[in-house]
């Protein structure tokens, strides 16, 4: 990228907690956020869930309802656009009011957005117009002042990497000179059985490129990353490239032989202007099914990283869905600041055939460019690469 794009503010918000800071300590100290519920409003069946305790979060936004916006009613807002507020509020502190004007964006990512709003219990909601994407993406955008109206990407599981790619192209070619990028996903009745009619979730916290794997956990949570032409921080962390595939393989199946994953990663390190050997680590998207921890282990052997450490994160707080690129990009960054390669929770045995370097234990070494990359329903393929000043 010609013109420099750097991370300006960051926020996370899952079972972990509602701050950066708090959410990396717990994932340095080896905390896992899923508890096992057996809720027939959310699942017929017991599962571990990485679930966002909603009496802090509306504790959380109640504050800041009465600071911004007193003359507004909590009861218009819904739970996941609390959620998005509350993140983006944590995000931008130290970088408004420059946020607002004609040269500022706001991207959301989700893939489901408000669709509780569905179930029986909520249709008594003030305005159920909240259920479409770019209504949501509207309230977000007015409660903050941003002058221009939201974009919304919503493509399955790459949503997240994908608006931040978005995000870093638009800085570079000068339409906007800060974006900020959040994304944010919850779970209901809905999302949940559709993943069971998979047969895709397991009974137990998902185990991430391990033998024993044998489905995914799901999340739900917030993140959210303002991306900036400007950098005002010691150390800085930049978007250098990233890169965007579709392979049309199935409509929920991944490639069997990971090429097009593999072209998105060599895609990204060119425009990165760096070889897979400079990659320091690879935030994997790691969900921990049989078919997609196989299809990534073979995509990073093409791209040649299969020696790379890797991780996923979603051992930590699930499969987050929209909100999964941006969060775990988050994490990445965190890593790079910190000279610290988190262990990938879930992980004992190496279960996919490329004997991949998945990291069993945090390490302490020099970080300097890492490998950010996500796949989802209908092919899509994303990677991403940021780099340390």
């Amino acid at each position: 990228m010609m013109r420099p794009v750097y991370i300006a503010g960051d926020n996370i918000i899952t079972s972990l907690g509602f701050t950066t800071p708090e959410v990396i300590h717990k994932v340095e100290s080896g905390i896992i956020g899923f508890q096992k519920y057996d809720d027939r409003s959310l699942t017929p069946t017991p599962l571990p869930l990485s679930l966002v305790n909603t009496d802090l979060l509306t504790g959380k936004f109640r504050e800041i309802l009465v600071m911004r916006h007193p003359e507004m009613h909590e009861e218009h807002f819904t739970r996941l656009e609390k959620m998005f507020i509350v993140s983006i509020h944590d995000a931008v502190k130290e970088t408004e009011p420059a946020l607002y004007g004609s040269n500022s964006l706001l991207i959301i990512s989700s893939t489901k957005g408000n669709i509780d709003l569905l179930e029986e219990g909520k249709k008594n909601f003030p305005d159920p117009g909240h259920i479409y994407l770019w209504k949501m993406a509207d309230v977000i955008g007015s409660f903050f002042g941003f002058i221009n109206r939201p974009v919304v990407i919503s493509n399955a599981c790459i949503s997240g990497v994908l608006a931040l790619s978005t995000a870093a192209r638009m800085i570079d070619a000068g339409l906007y000179d800060h974006v900020v990028v959040a994304g944010g996903d919850l779970l209901s009745e809905f999302v949940i059985s559709g993943f069971l009619s998979f047969q895709a979730l397991s009974p137990e916290p998902c185990m991430p490129f391990d033998i024993a794997r044998n489905g995914l956990s799901l999340g739900e949570g917030c993140g959210t990353l303002v991306l900036s032409s400007e950098h005002k921080k010691s150390t800085a962390v930049m978007v250098s490239g990233s890169a965007v595939t579709n392979d049309a393989n199935h409509i929920s199946g991944p490639s069997r032989t990971g090429e097009e994953l593999a072209m998105a990663i060599g895609n990204a390190l060119k425009e990165a202007g760096i070889n897979p050997g400079e990659i320091s680590f690879v935030s994997a998207h790691g969900t921990a099914t049989l078919f997609n921890d196989e299809m990534e282990s073979k995509s990073l052997e093409i791209a040649g990283l299969q020696h790379t450490p890797v991780n996923s994160f979603k051992g930590y707080w699930g499969h987050t869905l929209g909100a999964a690129g941006v969060i775990e990009s988050i994490a990445t960054i965190r890593s790079m600041a910190d000279n610290l390669l988190f262990r990938s929770a879930g992980f004992n045995e190496i279960g996919v055939s490329v004997p991949l370097n998945v990291i069993r234990e945090n390490i302490h070494t020099p970080v300097q460019n890492c490998l950010k990359i996500a796949s989802g329903f209908g092919g899509c393929n994303a990677a991403i690469v940021y780099r340390k000043m």
